[in-house]
């Protein structure tokens, strides 16, 4: 018979595992070490400025300028029909690009070289001094006058800004629609779908995943980009800011002026663009992540319920 070797721990006592690890984490002084530069930097900054020859209080004064709110208006205006043009222009051109017709796929390759590759300014500038060419516009019965009091410096402004955010908008729609399978294509094909029926219901409510945050992106750059119109005369926030500068004396007050507003709006804009990705995102993702709200409010539930335990 085999012995079995008692112990001295008794039968109910439950057998001990192994120590829990202790985990240290690593001390990582260099992160400090840059914190603190940085937080000195960024000192010496706010020092330098609250300390510099600038009249700080002229900026309050002027923000609810009526011709501060006036040119506000004037730029979100120009931003949203500039941009219209843009996506409308930026399908047709993407459309005809991926066409197989070598025709009107060259066309559109050759608009979006030459659109892309010329500065913005540059194109404005073009626009508004076409009277040299063209002297009069005439279309006939329907319009015939000058191309002077034609081409105002708000038409100039807009087909200057709009036409050149097609040939970007036409890349990023181009991307959009190369990003669906072709399997889907195929397959509204196969059902007797037509070409166009095919892209409106099928490519391009996929694509829009794709398409949507640089058209974002654009939408906010397009905003800072409707500063060079001043170089047309279009009077906008930076013509109405460096205007109410030059008249009353405090010039840099009136660019941080101009800033502080670029700030406000392309930060709303951000906010707006976050929310549209996160629409589209919802065929992609099975749960979505929580907004920065609903992040909040899960904390503050945390906290009210563990005030509620300690009670």
């Amino acid at each position: 018979m085999t012995d079995i070797k008692k112990t001295d721990r008794p039968a109910d006592t439950p057998p001990t595992g192994p120590e829990a690890i202790k985990a240290i984490p690593v001390r990582h002084y260099g992160r400090y070490v840059a914190a603190v530069v940085a937080l000195g930097i960024l000192g010496l900054l706010v020092w330098a400025f609250a300390n510099g020859a600038i009249n700080w209080g002229a900026i309050p004064d002027y923000f609810f300028n009526d011709r501060i709110l006036k040119g506000v208006r004037e730029t979100l205006l120009l931003t949203v029909l500039s941009m219209l043009i843009g996506i409308v222009g930026g399908i047709t051109l993407a459309v005809m690009r991926l066409s197989k017709n070598p025709v009107t796929s060259s066309i559109a390759w050759f608009y979006i070289w030459f659109f892309r590759g010329t500065p913005v300014l540059v194109q404005l500038i073009v626009w508004f001094n076409l009277g040299f060419v063209f002297e009069y516009i005439n279309l006939g019965p329907i319009y015939k006058d000058e191309w002077s009091d034609f081409m105002t410096p708000f038409l100039t402004a807009l087909l200057g800004l709009g036409l050149n955010e097609a040939a970007y908008m036409a890349e990023i729609c181009r991307a959009g629609l190369l990003a669906v399978d072709e399997g889907q294509t195929e397959a509204a094909h196969a059902l007797g779908m037509s070409q166009g029926k095919t892209l409106r219901r099928i490519v391009i409510p996929q694509a829009m995943r794709v398409i949507v945050p640089p058209t974002g992106n654009e939408v906010i750059n397009m905003l800072k980009t409707t500063s060079l119109v001043s170089a047309v005369q279009y009077p906008e926030l930076l013509r109405f800011a460096q205007d109410i500068g030059q008249t009353s004396g405090a010039t840099v007050e009136m660019l941080f002026l101009a800033a502080t507003w670029y700030l406000i709006l392309t930060s709303i804009l951000s906010v707006g663009q976050y929310y549209v990705e996160r629409y589209y995102a919802r065929g992609s993702s099975r749960q979505l992540p929580p907004t920065p709200w609903q992040k909040v409010r899960t904390h503050l539930t945390s906290l009210s319920s563990r005030k509620g335990v300690t009670a």
